[in-house]
């Protein structure tokens, strides 16, 4: 697997679609990233399992 792949993600806030990097050489990764159409901060979720990449994306203060 390569150790940085480019992900599609839509934002959970103005719904717009961009591309990010995800580092796939740590296993479970949270943090949050700023929308590159609306600014406003996305909370990334990444799981990796064997081969597996999974990404959520939800609102800063989603619980």
């Amino acid at each position: 697997m390569e150790a940085i792949r480019e992900w599609r993600v839509n934002c959970p806030y103005c719904g717009e679609a961009f591309e990010t990097s995800i580092d796939c050489t740590l296993d479970n990764q949270e943090y949050i990233e700023d929308c590159y159409v609306c600014c406003r901060p996305i909370l990334f979720e990444v799981t990796l399992e064997s081969e597996d990449v999974f990404v959520t994306v939800r609102h800063e203060n989603e619980v």
